[in-house]
C-alpha cells in the first residue's frame, strides 16, 4: 500500500495532459482589407505577384482564388501578416485554391478558420513557404481539420512552415503526387504531419513535437487514388504524447496518444535517420485498417451524422472497394534513433494501458498489428534494421494470444 501512495502522484503526472495556449492577440490593431484583398485574387492576371503588407487583418468570408497560374501570395512575414478567420461566417476554408497550376503562398500567418486554413485541390504546382497555420486559445475538437490541405495535387512543396492545433492534421497532403514535405514545425496537432492515399512524397528534416502522433502515413479505402512510395527521414518526431482531440469517428481518432510515426495500409514506405524520441506508447507503429475498423466498431451512427468537413471518417465498409488493399508491406525501418526515457505508456488509450500492463516500465519502441495480406511473408511486409529497440507484434488477427517481442522474423536480410 505504502509504495502504491508513493507512486500515485507520479501517475496523475503522467496522465496529465500539457497544452499552452496560442497567440494571444488580444492586443492587436485589426484592419479590414477583405474587398480589396478578394478583388484583387479575382483580377489578376497570370505571373502577378499579390502583396500583402505587415499588419492584422480580419475577414469574414473565405479568400478565393480559381483558375489562375502562376501567381504569387505575399506577406511581410511569418508573425508580421495575420490573417485571421476568427469571425468567420460564410466558408469554411480560410483561403481555398482551386483549379490552378504554379501557385507560390509565402511570408504570412492564417489563423482560426471555420474548417482549414488553407485547402488547394486540383492544382498542379503549389508551394507552401514560410507560412504559419494554427488555431489559437486551446485546443479544441472544434478546430479547423487541416492547417495546411493541399488535394488532389501534383508537384507539390511544403518548407519552412508552421502547422498548430489542427483537430486532424497539420500538415496534411491528399491523394497526391510528387511531394516534398522538408524543414517544417509541427505542435500541438493530432497528427503533426499527415500523407494519405499520396505517392512519390518524401517528408525529411521536420520537426514534430507535442502532436498525437508526430508523421502519419496513411492508405484509406474509397478515395480517388491508392498511396506508395514514400520516404520518412532526418526528422525529429519527439514527445507526441498529446491527448487526442480529434471529433469522434474521424480516422485519426484512432491514433494512440504517444505515438511517434505511424504507417496504415501503405506499400513501400521507408523510415530511416530519423530521431524518435520519448513518444510514450510506441516509437513507430505499422498497422493494417483491419485493425482500425476492429478498434472502431463501437462508433455511433450519432457520431457519423453529427460530425462534417473535410476529415476522413473511419470506413466500416471498406471491404466494398475492391481494389483496396488494407495490409501494410514493404515498409522498411533502418537506422533510426528510436529512445524513450518514459516509465509509461499513455494511460489515455486502450494500448497505452495494455503495453503498462504487459511491458511496466519499458513501452515498445515498434509495434506491428500481426494482420498480413495473404501470399506475404513477414519480411514482405516489414524490415526491421535497428540495434537494441524493444519490438511488439501485437498478433491482433488472434485476439492478442500470442503477443511476443520475436522480431527475427522481421529482420532485415
Amino acid at each position: 500500500m505504502n509504495r502504491l501512495i508513493y507512486f500515485l502522484p507520479l501517475l496523475l503526472l503522467l496522465s496529465c495532459d500539457f497544452e499552452s495556449e496560442v497567440a494571444d492577440r488580444s492586443n492587436a490593431q485589426w484592419q479590414n482589407i477583405e474587398k480589396d484583398l478578394q478583388t484583387a485574387l479575382i483580377m489578376a492576371h497570370d505571373g502577378d505577384t499579390i502583396d500583402i503588407p505587415e499588419g492584422y487583418f480580419k475577414f469574414t468570408k473565405s479568400l478565393l482564388l480559381d483558375e489562375k497560374s502562376n501567381i504569387v501570395f505575399k506577406g511581410a512575414g511569418i508573425d508580421k501578416t495575420i490573417l485571421s478567420f476568427k469571425n468567420q461566417k460564410e466558408g469554411a476554408e480560410g483561403i481555398k485554391i482551386a483549379d490552378c497550376q504554379n501557385i507560390t503562398l509565402l511570408d504570412f500567418t492564417i489563423e482560426d478558420a471555420s474548417g482549414d486554413n488553407i485547402k488547394v485541390t486540383d492544382t498542379d504546382g503549389i508551394t507552401f513557404k514560410r507560412i504559419k497555420a494554427q488555431w489559437t486559445g486551446k485546443v479544441s475538437e472544434k478546430n479547423g481539420a487541416y492547417a495546411l490541405y493541399p488535394v488532389l495535387c501534383k508537384n507539390v512543396l511544403i518548407e519552412n512552415c508552421i502547422a498548430i492545433g489542427s483537430s486532424d492534421a497539420g500538415i496534411y497532403v491528399g491523394q497526391s503526387d510528387s511531394v516534398i514535405i522538408r524543414n517544417n514545425e509541427a505542435y500541438q496537432n493530432v497528427a503533426g504531419i499527415e500523407s494519405e492515399n499520396s505517392n512519390f512524397v518524401e517528408i525529411y528534416e521536420n520537426i514534430a513535437i507535442n502532436n498525437t502522433g508526430g508523421i502519419l502515413v496513411f492508405n484509406l479505402p474509397g478515395l480517388t487514388q491508392y498511396g506508395e512510395d514514400i520516404k520518412v527521414y532526418k526528422n525529429v518526431v519527439k514527445e507526441n504524447n498529446h491527448r487526442n482531440f480529434a471529433p469522434e469517428g474521424n480516422i485519426v481518432g484512432v491514433v494512440p496518444p504517444g505515438t511517434g510515426i505511424m504507417v496504415l495500409a501503405t506499400r513501400n514506405v521507408d523510415i530511416y535517420d530519423n530521431d524518435i524520441i520519448d513518444n510514450r506508447s510506441a516509437g513507430v507503429a505499422v498497422v493494417s485498417y483491419e485493425l482500425v475498423a476492429t478498434i472502431s466498431e463501437e462508433e455511433t451512427a450519432e457520431a457519423k451524422e453529427e460530425q462534417a468537413g473535410s476529415a476522413q471518417r473511419v470506413n466500416s465498409n471498406y471491404d466494398l472497394d475492391e481494389n483496396y488493399n488494407p495490409f501494410p508491406w514493404g515498409v522498411k525501418i533502418r537506422q533510426n534513433n528510436i529512445r524513450n526515457d518514459k516509465w509509461f505508456a499513455t494511460f489515455q488509450h486502450d494500448f497505452g494501458k495494455l503495453f503498462n500492463f504487459k511491458y511496466p516500465f519499458n513501452p515498445p519502441d515498434i509495434v506491428f498489428d500481426g494482420f498480413m495480406a495473404k501470399g506475404k511473408t513477414a519480411k514482405d511486409i516489414l524490415c526491421i534494421d535497428q540495434k537494441d529497440v524493444h519490438f511488439v507484434n501485437l498478433d491482433a488477427p488472434n485476439d492478442l494470444e500470442n503477443m511476443n517481442e520475436d522480431l527475427d522474423e522481421f529482420a532485415c536480410n
